[in-house]
This record gives C-alpha cells, structure tokens and sequence, in this order.
C-alpha cells in the first residue's frame, strides 16, 4: 500500500468482527512501531497485548469508573466531561469496543519524551495494521487508568511504566467512512 494512501484512509474503527488476531500478525504490528524515531534512538517502549476478554471486560469496567470519578474531581473537565459522563455509566458501553486485542504501548524508560515516542511508534503500528486489512483505535478512555497503580497491577505492568498510547486491533465489520478535515491553519515564518 502506498504511503499516502494508508495515510489518508486509516480510520479509528469501534466496530470489529469477533475474528482474532494471529500472533504473527501481533508481531508484525509491533516490529513496525519499533521501526518509529525515537529521542536519541532510545526506543523506551514496550508493548503489552491483552486478548483476554475477561481481563478487557474488567478493564473497561473500572476505567469508566475512575474516569466518571476523576472527572467529577476535576472542574477544569466541564461541558467535555458531561457529553462523555452518559457513555460512560452505561454498563453497556466498553470502552474498548469489543475488539479481539489491545496493544498498550508504554514508555519503559525515564525521559522526557518518552511519550512523544511512544506515539511516534503507536501511529506506526497504526498505519501498518491498516495497510493489512485491520482497524484500529487509540482509547484515550483507558488512559488515565492504565497509569494508575491498579490499572498497572490489572495487566502486570511494573511500576516505572508510563501507559501511553492503548490501541485496540482487529478486523472491522465495516470499513468507517472517511470525515471531514479542516483546512491546515499553517504560520509562515521568512
């Protein structure tokens, strides 16, 4: 596939078929996220895969409620916090989709861009998993969650670890239609 070509038509899917992924394809999505820059080549990732959907059951589950509460503890929240409070008390609603697999992408190593290579190295894996017939979705609902110290215990994670980038991987029901870009707001400086 070419480059421009996965750029445009990568999509965040929250529709999967229940199909799971072989672990090959697994590492094939990893070995691409590796491939990513990192800050002075320190490639502090690693990569946690969960396709237990008991444990994504309970995962989703307590990451509604610490965000319901979190949410309710931070005024700064405001009008976002009450358009997402709904979706997130409805016991129905699973944050991850119902997808057969997460990625989590967490920093393993102290420094201060541990995060921008993190993401640097989820839009990678992002980009390979669409250019092999999969979707995927990054769950910023499970964020603040995974980098607490039950979120961490939840999926074994040490404690050093920084969740960044929870990423949800399987084969779409449908593929999700495109949606509207803004124009660039580009600042030229001569």
């Amino acid at each position: 596939m070419d480059i421009s070509a996965a750029i445009a038509g990568r999509r965040s899917t929250r529709e999967y078929m229940q199909q799971p992924l072989e672990e090959e394809t697994i590492l094939r999505l990893i070995r691409a996220a590796t491939l990513a820059p990192s800050a002075m080549n320190r490639q502090p990732w690693t990569f946690t895969v969960v396709q237990n959907q008991d444990v994504l059951d309970r995962v989703s589950r307590d990451a509604k409620a610490h965000m319901v509460a979190t949410m309710s503890a931070d005024l700064a929240a405001g009008a976002r916090a009450e358009h997402v409070r709904p979706m997130l008390s409805d016991p129905k609603f699973h944050i991850f989709y119902h997808a057969p697999a997460l990625i989590l992408i967490s920093g393993n190593a102290p420094g201060p861009w541990i995060t921008e290579d993190c993401a640097l190295a989820a839009e990678n894996l992002m980009l390979m998993a669409h250019a092999l017939g999969l979707g995927t979705c990054w769950i910023g609902f499970a964020q603040n969650y995974l980098n607490t110290l039950a979120g961490k215990r939840e999926l074994g994670l040490p404690q050093h670890w920084v969740p960044v980038a929870p990423l949800i991987v399987g084969y779409p029901k449908t593929p999700p239609p495109a949606v509207a870009r803004n124009e660039p707001d580009i600042h030229w400086v001569n």
